[in-house]
C-alpha cells in the first residue's frame, strides 16, 4: 500500500503530459527518483499512455496501452517510482491493473459510473480528478459510486471550475470541503491554469503561475500535488504552455514540503 494513505506527509504526482520519446521519459523519472531520494517524499510518476480527449483530431494521442504500459512498467522497476496513467474505457481497468499503482480517471470522464466501477473494483487507489463542472461538494456522490465496490482508497484531484468561456479558476475552499469527505486531496497545479482551446486547436496555459497556486493549495491542506513535467515543455507534444520545467521542479518541491509542515503544526 502507498504510504499517502497512511501517513500525514505531502506526495506528489508528477511527470509529463504524454509518453513521448523514452529518453524524455526517462530523463524525467530519473530526477524524480533523485527528489523522492533527497527530500524522503512520495513521488508518484504520471504520463498518459493515450491522451483521448485532445483538442485537435491531429494532435498527439501517446503511443498507446501496449507500449506505453511496457515504459511505465520499466520506470516502475528501474527508478523505483510508483505508476499513474488514466484510463477512458472500463475495458482498460483489467488491462493496467498490474502495472499500475493508482488508476486516474480524466475530469470530464468523472461521472461515468461504469468506469468508476471498474477502476475500483480492481481494489488499486483510485485517483478520480474533479470535473470543471462539479461543485467541490459534488464529488460525494463520485465517492459514494467508487466505495460501494468495497474500494476505500480514493483520491480528489482539484483542478480548477470553468469560469466563462476558455478559462478556469480555483476556490480553494474546495480542498477542505472535499477532505471533510474522508478522501485525500491532491491539487492539480498545472491543468488548474490551463487556457482549454486557448489557442484554437490545442490548449494554452499561465506556467508562471501554476507554483503560485500549488503553494496556495498546500497552505489550504491539498494532501498531495499533481504537476505536468517537461525538460523543454515549449516544445512538448501536450501541454506544453502549462507544463513546468524540469529543472526547476526541485526547488518547488522542497518549498511545498516546507508549506506543508509550517501548516500540519
Amino acid at each position: 500500500m502507498l504510504n499517502i494513505f497512511s501517513k500525514k506527509k505531502l506526495f506528489i504526482i508528477a511527470g509529463p503530459c504524454v509518453i513521448e520519446k523514452k529518453e524524455i521519459l526517462f530523463q524525467i523519472a530519473e530526477k524524480l527518483c533523485e527528489i523522492k531520494e533527497l527530500e524522503k517524499i512520495e513521488i508518484i510518476f504520471k504520463a498518459s499512455y493515450d491522451k483521448a480527449n485532445r483538442t485537435s483530431i491531429s494532435s498527439f494521442r501517446g503511443p498507446g496501452k501496449y507500449d506505453g504500459l511496457k515504459y511505465l512498467e520499466e520506470i516502475k522497476y528501474k527508478f523505483n517510482l510508483p505508476v499513474t496513467s488514466d484510463i477512458h474505457h472500463p475495458e482498460d481497468a483489467d488491462a493496467v491493473k498490474d502495472v499500475l499503482d493508482i488508476i486516474q480517471i480524466p475530469a470530464f470522464l468523472c461521472r461515468q459510473t461504469d468506469l468508476i466501477l471498474k477502476a475500483s473494483e480492481t481494489n488499486l487507489p483510485v485517483n478520480i480528478k474533479k470535473g470543471q463542472f462539479l461543485a467541490p461538494w459534488d464529488v460525494k456522490n463520485i465517492i459514494d459510486k467508487a466505495k460501494s465496490t468495497g474500494n476505500q482508497n480514493i483520491i480528489i484531484t482539484e483542478r480548477g471550475t470553468t469560469f466563462g468561456y476558455n478559462n478556469l479558476v480555483v476556490d480553494f475552499r474546495g480542498i477542505p470541503i472535499i477532505k471533510k469527505l474522508g478522501v485525500p486531496v491532491v491539487f492539480d497545479a498545472t491543468h488548474s491554469i490551463q487556457i482549454p482551446g486557448g489557442l484554437g486547436n490545442a490548449s494554452s496555459g499561465e506556467r508562471e503561475m501554476a507554483p503560485i497556486l500549488a503553494k496556495s493549495a498546500v497552505a489550504a491542506g491539498a494532501d498531495g500535488v499533481f504537476m505536468e513535467i517537461h525538460p523543454d515543455p515549449d516544445n512538448a507534444l501536450c501541454d506544453g504552455p502549462n507544463s513546468l520545467f524540469l529543472d526547476k521542479v526541485h526547488k518547488l518541491i522542497k518549498t511545498l514540503i516546507k508549506i506543508n509542515e509550517v501548516c500540519s503544526e
